[in-house]
């Protein structure tokens, strides 16, 4: 039985019948642990070692159970891959998504989303455990189907950030998927998250403010060691000491209806400077649009445009924080 046990261990307490009669178990063993409802049946010849509610690892496994040669994918890939960010957390839907090889045809079911893949042998870890799909092709599918830029931008970002993959990995596995819907957009993006944007956030500032008004290129991603341990600063201006830094995520971005704003967030022990002597300017949750007197950390970005960013300043042509609109504008009047 110890055969079983470490099945169940192993499957998240989901096991079939096939699997127990393999280990060694008898189909008399098999009915008496039902009947005493050590286990109980969720499909034909799938059991969970528990009477309550699913989790969602289980309804997984009994989904690939169910379906045997099937293989998590999308979302479900990617949690089951370790991914803790925006996709992997997203649970919402409460949908298991599996991949089959391209013609095999499944009967609807609910909860259960089914994908067919020609090239499901190289594309997927059939090995693994889950089965699911590689991380690379997994987060490529989620991206394309996002409901928008920006949560595309954080589902790559996040893989690569925890560590799952690369961009270059991302990159190649996207080369060839040539049929792959917002392809362009996901090769742009991947190509921004290897100079160091790791969030929807940073990618706009690289493109909207850095590169649109001509910003000299910073040091991304920094480790900065603090009164309170390491820290890594979002972007970095050595030659003027600044760093810029973010604190929103997609899902609080993609709830904007003008765009990310650009206003102070560091707690420094000088107002609008950290004990450095640099400016902090990022993104916070006041959305585009509002006053200044709500505001007045992008009024303090103003305020301390000439004195701290004067190096930007200058190299920019006058490029500053609204503060009545809390967006990148530039040249400044005056």
């Amino acid at each position: 039985m110890d055969a079983i046990e470490r099945l169940l261990r192993r499957q998240a307490g989901v096991v079939s019948r096939r699997q127990v009669l393999d280990a060694g178990m008898s189909e008399v063993l098999v009915a008496r642990r039902v009947r005493r409802r050590e286990w109980v049946r969720l499909a034909d010849g799938v059991y969970v070692d528990h009477t309550g509610q699913l989790t969602t690892a289980q309804a997984e496994w009994a989904t690939l159970l169910r379906h045997p040669g099937s293989v998590l994918a999308g979302r479900s890939a990617l949690r089951a891959g370790g991914l803790r960010g925006a996709a992997g957390r997203d649970r919402a839907r409460r949908v298991v998504e599996i991949a089959v090889p391209h013609g095999r045809r499944l009967d609807a079911e609910p909860g259960v989303s089914v994908v067919q893949l020609r090239d499901l042998d190289s594309a997927a870890l059939p090995r693994a455990s889950p089965p699911r799909l590689r991380v690379e092709r997994a987060a490529l599918m989620v991206a394309s189907r996002a409901l928008g830029d920006d949560e595309a931008v954080a589902i790559l970002a996040d893989v690569v950030r925890e560590g799952l993959t690369v961009p270059a990995r991302l990159e190649g596995a996207l080369l060839g998927l040539a049929r792959l819907p917002r392809r362009r957009l996901l090769l742009d993006v991947l190509r921004d998250v290897e100079s160091g944007a790791e969030s929807p956030l940073e990618r706009r500032y690289l493109r909207d403010v850095e590169r649109r008004h001509g910003l000299p290129r910073g040091e991304r991603q920094v480790r900065d060691e603090g009164a309170g341990g390491a820290v890594f600063r979002d972007v970095r201006y050595p030659a003027y000491r600044t760093t810029s830094s973010w604190t929103a995520d997609w899902a609080t971005a993609r709830r904007w209806t003008a765009g990310p704003t650009w206003t102070a967030t560091s707690r420094p022990r000088r107002a609008g400077h950290d004990p450095a002597g640099r400016l902090a300017a990022g993104a916070g949750a006041m959305p585009a649009g509002r006053h200044r007197r709500q505001c007045p950390n992008a009024a303090r970005v103003e305020r301390s445009g000439r004195a701290v960013w004067g190096g930007l300043w200058h190299a920019t042509g006058g490029w500053v924080v609204s503060p009545a609109h809390d967006t990148p504008s530039g040249p400044a009047a005056g």
